[in-house]
């Protein structure tokens, strides 16, 4: 891979660009009690190297989107790939938490993982095959949030919290590698200049079908957000769970949309779109509703508050991948804009509802607030869902489908 790619890239370049994401966000997590007391202050302006990397996150899909759509996937890819790995030695080398906190931020340049490999397989499928790959890479990609924070702990535990940033910067250097040497350009419809990309984006903006297919992934990835911030006082407080068991409990909703992402690479060309997606949030209606009903009638456990999460996450694993498919496919030469714009809108909303799940979770009623939310989560979607249908109904000629 000395030379530079000239080719479309395998499915798995885009998959590790995808992961190292995700990774950036998670797998140092138990390192942060270390970095706060070695730098000397206190967890909460340590914890801003979560909270300030999920805010400049946001915003940076915002921009490498459009940005990608214009000067290309590659370039954009290679640029935040070497970015991440200069902040990556950056953290490992800092001698402050201010210096530690500039760097942090910086690494979230490589949420253009997310984003460009989504655009980059639109680039390269029409919508139903889009989603269908879509769908094997979030399957895959899935592991990251689940292996993470383990092999970041081991790293702490044998070597110290900087060791996580030194695996980050290796980490770094081979998505940077990968992209050099196996991702050609996708993006062959770029605007000539920035002043013509600005006269597409009405025709994105006011299309009913991408707000809805993007109220429908954000309310989707809300749900899991807000169990995962309710499922340990959950646990703690009417199960009396031990932390492993916790940890298990959580990754149980990934196990879920890891095969309802199966179900849709297999699917996902025979169905349309909608089909999947609408089939998906009842999935994700159901499970709450029922584990709700359960508990309220006093026949609420463990299997019923984990299993209504695993509802949710084959519901999400059904859904994402094909709304992701339709809401880059109304404009599909602005692919990377609509990723951007989606992706920033899911984050927005994850933290709303995060700290909506924070507030409104007390010892005493806390399985029926967690499922109350989610449900009320996977409702929304469903009614965006819904929403894209009639406008499919009503203006079948409005921008979508590629």
């Amino acid at each position: 891979m000395l030379r530079p790619a000239q080719t479309p890239p395998m499915l798995m370049t885009l998959v590790f660009g995808t992961a190292l994401s995700v990774l950036s966000l998670n797998m140092f997590l138990p390192s942060l009690p270390g970095i706060a007391q070695e730098f000397g202050v206190d967890y909460g302006l340590a914890n801003l190297a979560i909270a300030g990397y999920l805010t400049i996150s946001a915003g940076l899909q915002l921009i490498m989107g459009p940005m990608s759509d214009l000067y290309g996937r590659r370039r954009v890819m290679l640029l935040c790939c070497a970015l991440f790995v200069l902040a990556s030695v950056g953290c490992a080398l800092a001698s402050n938490i201010w210096v530690f906190l500039g760097f942090r931020l910086l690494q979230g340049a490589i949420i253009s993982g997310q984003v460009i490999a989504r655009a980059v397989i639109r680039d390269m499928y029409p919508p139903s095959e889009a989603a269908s790959k879509l769908g094997y890479m979030s399957m895959i990609m899935a592991l990251a949030p689940m292996t993470g924070p383990m092999i970041g702990g081991a790293l702490d535990m044998a070597f110290g919290w900087r060791a996580g940033f030194w695996l980050y910067s290796g980490l770094g250097l081979l998505v940077l590698w990968l992209t050099w040497g196996d991702m050609g350009e996708t993006n062959t419809k770029r605007a000539a200049t920035f002043r013509a990309q600005m006269r597409l984006y009405p025709r994105l903006f006011s299309s009913r079908r991408f707000w809805g297919y993007s109220a429908c992934v954000a309310f989707s990835i809300g749900g899991f957000y807000s169990f995962v911030t309710g499922a340990p006082m959950v646990a703690a407080a009417w199960f009396d769970l031990s932390p492993a068991m916790v940890g298990l409990g959580i990754g149980i909703i990934t196990c879920g949309f890891m095969v309802g992402n199966f179900v849709t690479g297999q699917l996902a060309q025979r169905l349309r779109l909608l089909t999947l997606i609408l089939i998906g949030r009842g999935v994700a209606c159901l499970g709450p509703a029922v584990g709700l009903g359960l508990f309220f009638m006093g026949q609420g456990s463990e299997l019923v508050f984990f299993g209504s999460a695993i509802c949710v996450g084959f519901g999400n694993g059904l859904t994402i991948a094909n709304a992701s498919a339709g809401l880059m496919s109304v404009r599909p030469e602005l692919a990377g804009s609509a990723a951007g714009l989606s992706g920033a809108l899911s984050v927005a909303l994850g933290a709303l509802l995060t700290a909506v799940t924070g507030v409104a979770v007390e010892p005493e009623t806390a399985p029926f607030a967690v499922l109350g939310i989610m449900l009320s989560a996977s409702v929304l979607a469903l009614v965006s869902a819904l929403y894209v249908l009639v406008v499919d109904l009503q203006d079948p000629l409005e921008p979508a489908h590629g």
